[in-house]
């Protein structure tokens, strides 16, 4: 199975990829046999990865990745790199080459500290590897100084050191970054598509993987979530039927609080599985005694870490928030469809008779006003408004 078979719906992306991968595979083997390098070349050092959420931006960043660490023999029988299964191609897929590191977070913002630690590392030569690649899956999280820190790498790359950036749209990134880094978009899935890989790859019956991609709009990882998981198709019901739980202010507000305490729900089961663990695991390494007391001066450390968990159980909540917010925005969207008689296919089906109910009652100008405060809710939560004030004024705003 090649690198590019993760990439679902992506062919031009893919291609372009492929052909960036070869040329980087003649720039290293041309530098290896003392050769100078070829003149025109589609391999660049630094690129950025952009698409919707579920288009498979981070997918994209590390099959690129894995290509340009593949060691595989037919390569110099004229196979392209990205074969998949040599150890190159192998070791970065599963996050363990010594040579590519990939860098997530699960807190509300990337720092100057650790910019500057991706930094230092981008400066080391291969240690075994072809390239040194850092694939960096938030870039959009990069605080202003952070991002200013990764300019001057980026702008003034080691000469086998490639930059792999991944965010949601260009005006996430810094102008001066995304101007100095090689562009590419990644589409929506198609439907199809998705359902195809979820009967696959994850042994989903069809009926069940059409609903799941159908339901997610295109999104691979909430398709294959609300396909395996029960909590996740319980928690998308009771979002849907809030719409015709906002007639009045009382059922308005109760739901606003129903939907804060669902994700402050999720955040806490995050930390009772992580949490937990590390505090444990900082513990051992910080030479706490056998009672649990801990050494002098380990305070802060502990502390830090105690900050870091409660930015992470922050970031768990919005998350959740906005994922319960975007199956609000699908309903309207089916709604507008119903009341203007599109030919788009609806989202929700299984929610079919509601979305008639609420289609034959309203306007089309009411349900876009309906999408917008949705809409404005997902903005108030990234100012860092209160997430119970934000959705109670967007359940207000629901019922006009």
């Amino acid at each position: 199975m090649a690198v590019w078979d993760d990439l679902v719906g992506q062919a031009k992306v893919e291609e372009q990829l492929a052909a960036a991968a070869r040329d980087a595979d003649a720039l290293v083997t041309a530098h290896a046999a003392g050769q100078p390098d070829p003149e025109a070349s589609k391999m660049t050092h630094a690129w950025l990865f952009t698409g919707p959420p579920g288009s498979g931006r981070a997918t994209a960043a590390r099959a690129f990745a894995a290509a340009l660490q593949c060691v595989s023999p037919d390569r110099a029988l004229g196979g392209a790199p990205g074969c998949g299964f040599c150890d190159g191609c192998h070791t970065t897929l599963v996050g363990t080459h010594a040579d590519v590191e990939i860098v997530r977070t699960d807190l509300l913002s990337i720092g100057v500290k650790e910019t500057r630690d991706l930094v230092r590392r981008a400066q080391l030569s291969p240690a075994g590897g072809r390239w040194q690649v850092i694939v960096l899956e938030d870039a959009d999280r990069l605080t202003e100084g952070a991002g200013n820190v990764l300019l001057k790498a980026v702008e003034e790359p080691a000469p086998r050191t490639v930059w792999l950036l991944c965010a949601p749209s260009l005006e996430d990134v810094l102008p001066t970054i995304r101007s100095r880094c090689r562009h590419l978009t990644l589409r929506t899935p198609p439907v199809e598509a998705v359902a195809d890989v979820l009967v696959r790859r994850d042994g989903i019956e069809p009926e069940a993987a059409h609903a799941a991609a159908r339901a997610t709009q295109g999104h691979i990882d909430r398709a294959r979530r609300l396909a395996t998981d029960e909590r996740a198709r319980a928690r998308r019901a009771v979002v849907l039927k809030l719409p015709l739980r906002v007639g009045d202010v009382g059922g308005g507000l109760k739901a606003a609080q129903e939907l804060v305490d669902a994700a402050a729900e999720d955040a806490k089961q995050v930390a009772e599985e992580i949490d937990v663990k590390e505090t444990d695991e900082l513990k051992q390494a910080l030479g706490a005694s056998q009672g649990g007391r801990m050494p002098r001066g380990t305070a802060g450390v502990m502390k830090e870490l105690e900050d870091r968990q409660k930015r992470r159980r922050t970031r768990t909540q919005r998350d959740s928030l906005d994922l319960a917010l975007t199956d609000l925005t699908g309903f309207y969207r089916d709604v507008l469809a119903l009341q203007l008689r599109a030919r788009s296919p609806l989202a929700n089906t299984d929610v079919r008779d509601a979305l008639e109910r609420i289609a034959q009652e309203t306007t089309p100008e009411r349900t876009l006003r309906r999408i917008e405060a949705v809409l404005a809710c997902r903005e108030a939560l990234d100012r860092n408004v209160a997430p119970l004030l934000a959705v109670e004024a967007m359940t207000m705003a629901l019922r006009d």
